[in-house]
C-alpha cells in the first residue's frame, strides 16, 4: 500500500514531529511504501511563540520526507495534493485548527481520488479560539475517516462530523532511549514538571500544592513557557517558593532529558485537561514514577498505587494530599521499583490496524 503522511518532521521539534516520523518508520517496517510531506514554514511566528525548529535530529529522520509545504504558499498545498494522488491512502496529522486551510488545499488537489484519514492529535485545542470549531468541521466533514487517541476525543469528533471515527491509544514515539544507569537510587526530594508550560497543564496548581505539601520537597520546571515566564516567577515568589523551585525555560534537547529525570523522584502531570501524552511513557523509560491527574489517557497509563499516583484535576487539595502520600516513608522507593518501560510493539501494531482502512 502506498501511504502519504502530511505532518511536521525534522527540523521541526516536539511530539508531533516525533510521531509523524515514527509512524512513517513503522508503516515502512510493516511493508508499506510511505512518503512524508512536511513543512518548510509551518506557522506564522505569532501563532507559535516558542522555538519551532532544532538544528540536530532527535531520533532517525525518515528518508522519504519532502519539505515543500509553506503557510505562505496556498498554491503549494494544491500541488502537494496533486502529487499525493499516486497514494492509496493519505493521512494528514492534525495538531491544530491552524493547519486546516492548508489541509483543505491538499484535499482540493487530491480531487477526491484518494481515501483520507485525518489523524487528530487534538480534535480541538485545550484553549479554544472562535474559529476552531468551524475550521475543524470543515476538515472532518471532507475526509473519509478520523483517527483519535481517546474515547473522549472520539465523542468530540462525532459532534463535528458524520464520518467514521476510530480510536487507538497513542503508542510511544520517544525521540531517544533512556541512558542506561542514568537513574540513581535514593530519595532526592525533588519533583519534575516537564514540557511546554500552558494554562491547561496546571503548573499553578502544582506550585500551590508544593507550598502546602512536604516542606523539604523541591521542584524543577523544564520547558518552554507559553506567553512568558513572568507570571510564574511572581506566583513562585508570592508562595514563598523561591528557594524550592528551579526554572529552566526553553526547549529541552533530547540529550538533556536523562539528566533531568535522574534528579527527580517523580514526574508530575497536574493537567486540567488532556488527550494523549508521551510524558508518562518518557518517565517510565527513565525509571521514574508519575503523579498525574485523572484526565485524558493518564488513568490508563498510570497504575495508581503501583507505579505512580493519581489525583483530581484542578484541585490543590487533592494534589497536596497526593504529594504527602507519595513522600510517605518508603513510598518513593516502592513506586519506583514497579516502574517498567512500556512494550511499544503491541501498541504500534494495534495503532496501525486502526489507522488502515481495511482494519477489522
Amino acid at each position: 500500500m502506498r501511504i502519504g503522511i502530511v505532518g511536521p518532521a525534522f527540523p521541526y521539534k516536539g511530539g508531533g514531529a516525533h510521531h509523524t516520523t515514527e509512524l512513517a518508520h513503522r508503516l515502512t517496517a510493516a511493508g508499506h511504501d510511505v512518503v512524508v510531506e512536511s513543512w518548510k514554514a509551518q506557522y506564522p511566528a505569532f501563532l507559535y511563540p516558542g522555538q519551532q525548529t532544532i538544528d540536530s535530529p532527535e531520533g532517525t529522520p525518515f528518508e522519504g520526507t519532502r519539505h515543500d509545504l509553506s503557510w505562505r504558499r496556498p498554491d503549494g498545498w494544491w500541488l502537494t495534493g496533486r502529487r499525493l494522488r499516486s497514494c492509496d491512502l493519505v493521512v494528514p496529522a492534525v495538531l491544530t485548527p491552524v493547519q486546516v486551510p492548508s489541509y483543505l488545499g491538499i484535499l482540493r488537489g487530491l480531487g477526491g481520488r484518494v481515501p483520507v484519514v485525518a489523524l487528530c492529535h487534538n480534535v480541538l485545542p485545550h484553549e479554544r479560539k472562535p474559529y476552531d470549531v468551524p475550521l475543524m468541521k470543515a476538515l472532518l466533514r471532507r475526509v473519509d475517516g478520523v483517527l483519535v487517541h481517546s474515547d473522549q476525543q472520539a465523542s468530540l469528533a462525532r459532534e463535528l462530523t458524520g464520518r467514521p471515527v476510530r480510536v487507538a491509544e497513542m503508542p510511544p514515539h520517544l525521540p531517544t532511549p533512556a541512558v542506561s544507569g542514568a537513574v540513581s537510587s535514593g530519595v532526592r526530594s525533588r519533583l519534575l514538571f516537564f514540557g511546554i508550560v500552558r494554562p491547561y497543564k496546571g503548573l499553578d496548581v502544582l506550585l500551590r500544592a508544593l507550598a502546602a505539601g512536604p516542606p523539604e520537597v523541591s521542584l524543577t520546571v523544564a520547558g518552554e513557557f507559553w506567553g512568558g515566564v513572568d507570571a510564574t516567577r511572581s506566583l513562585i515568589t508570592s508562595l514563598g517558593l523561591d528557594e524550592r523551585v528551579s526554572l529552566r525555560p526553553g526547549y529541552v534537547p533530547a540529550a538533556d532529558v536523562p539528566g533531568l529525570f535522574a534528579e527527580a523522584d517523580a514526574l508530575v502531570l497536574p493537567y486540567r485537561s488532556a488527550t494523549a501524552s508521551q510524558n508518562v511513557w518518557m518517565a517510565y523509560e527513565h525509571g521514574v514514577p508519575v503523579i498525574a491527574t485523572r484526565v485524558g489517557g493518564f488513568p490508563g497509563q498510570v497504575r495508581d498505587g503501583v507505579d505512580g499516583l493519581l489525583c483530581d484535576a484542578d484541585s490543590v487539595e487533592s494534589l497536596t494530599q497526593t504529594l504527602k502520600r507519595f513522600y510517605a516513608p518508603g513510598e518513593p522507593e516502592r513506586l519506583r521499583s514497579a516502574v517498567r518501560p512500556v512494550d511499544d510493539a503491541p501498541l504500534w501494531a494495534a495503532y496501525l490496524e486502526r489507522l488502515l482502512p481495511d482494519a477489522g
